[in-house]
């Protein structure tokens, strides 16, 4: 009988050793734990550039969708958001309530001028910074704040691009140029201005302020300077604005336009879309306005989710596409950190995608990171907007061959 008890005795023990490693592998900082991860988001749900909030509230969908098929290994996803109204110090404010109040794991898709703004208090705590939107350089300096990653092209990239384009198809062209007095848009003409090399010719630059009510008055300026070509490197708001002025003043140059401002619900619709007819733009998501797409199994799957869980939104808007890819980058990353969620596993992890394909990017465009490669998307294709839809031509182009 002894001999009995000391046998089960021992068995008892050997499996709690044996189960011991597999408890001790959860590891949690704040804002994770066995049932939920709080996420801390901040978007301009009111101010100039309200029209990006349609992204963070495509998230949220997304967020709920994942929550409704069981979470993230099991873990809900509590996503908090608050309204920056894409004003610096109000970012500020918004992220030290995240961090501090809400207890937030880690901060997604800030935006722009907070992004930048957050960015120093963010990296001296040691919370992560993910997927920030925008494309200005300085979201992507793993020397200097490495808790801090970008998601798409950079706008220097993005200039590039369109440098090239024009010296390959109008290299006589007069240029004008409109752009926000921002780091974005200034890494915009600083890109646009190195792929030229002084090969052509720039007869206006037309500064603006994103608090500025119109842009009428740099609009005639561009059109009097001769200008036949016109660079526009603004936020949807004043590419509304530019598109209508432009038409009004009967002013029809070859019109190159921003990516972050190319969605047909967005801008090209509210503008009337004859006026849009012709733009230039580039991109890297599948413009789901287009009837290329129209049996594309991803566009369904898109679709059947806007449908289920963010009903009423404007499907012709690409930045609810934008949204959805972005959320579904973060869903992967946060499967792959398992059961590992301390802040220090998701910078890793957000710094470990390797050709991950999601449905919506354009054919032959993945998204990658590494330890120096803190930019997600690094690849552009050229589009023409036909008056109904983006029409995709030539290579799709790296950022590293630019």
């Amino acid at each position: 009988m002894k001999a009995s008890t000391h046998s089960l005795c021992q068995s008892v023990v050997i499996a709690m050793l044996i189960a011991t490693p597999a408890a001790a592998q959860k590891k949690y900082d704040v804002g994770a734990n066995d049932t939920e991860i709080k996420i801390g988001n901040m978007a301009p749900y009111s101010g100039p550039l309200s029209a990006y909030s349609v992204i963070a509230k495509t998230e949220g969908a997304y967020f709920n969708k994942i929550n409704a098929e069981g979470g993230i290994n099991g873990r809900r996803i509590k996503f908090i958001s608050y309204d920056d109204a894409y004003n610096p110090s109000k970012g500020v404010e918004q992220a030290r309530k995240l961090v501090e109040n809400d207890e937030v794991l880690l901060i997604f898709q800030s935006l722009g001028v907070g992004a930048i703004a957050i960015r120093k208090y963010m990296n001296e705590r040691k919370i992560p910074q993910l997927f920030v939107a925008g494309g200005v350089a300085a979201f992507g300096d793993p020397k200097n704040f490495p808790w801090t990653i970008g998601f798409q092209p950079t706008f220097v990239t993005e200039g590039r691009i369109f440098a090239k384009y024009l010296l390959e198809h109008q290299p006589e062209g007069k240029i004008g140029i409109l752009y926000q007095d921002t780091d974005l848009g200034r890494d915009y003409v600083k890109g646009f201005k190195a792929g030229l090399g002084g090969r052509m010719r720039i007869v206006s630059e037309q500064p603006h302020q994103a608090s500025d009510p119109t842009i009428d008055s740099q609009m005639i300026s561009l059109q009097l300077s001769g200008a036949d070509i016109f660079f526009d490197q603004t936020t949807p708001k004043f590419a509304v604005q530019a598109i209508r002025k432009a038409a009004a003043l009967g002013w029809k140059p070859t019109h190159v336009l921003n990516s972050i401002s190319a969605s047909v619900g967005a801008v090209f619709k509210p503008t009337g879309l004859e006026n849009s007819r012709g733009i230039l733009s580039a991109g890297w998501l599948k413009d789901v306005n287009d009837p290329a797409w129209k049996d594309d199994p991803a566009l369904k799957e898109w679709s059947a989710f806007i449908d289920q869980y963010f009903s009423g939104a404007d499907k012709t808007d690409g930045f609810t596409v934008y949204g959805y890819v972005v959320a579904q980058t973060l869903v992967h990353v946060l499967k792959q950190c398992g059961d590992d969620l301390t802040r220090e596993n998701v910078m890793k992890e957000a710094l470990n995608l390797k050709g991950l394909e999601l449905g919506m990017l354009l054919p032959g465009i993945t998204v990658n990171t590494g330890p120096a490669d803190y930019f997600p998307v690094k690849q552009m294709q050229m589009f023409r907007f036909t008056g109904e839809h983006a029409e995709y031509f030539g290579p799709v182009m790296d950022s590293q061959g630019m």
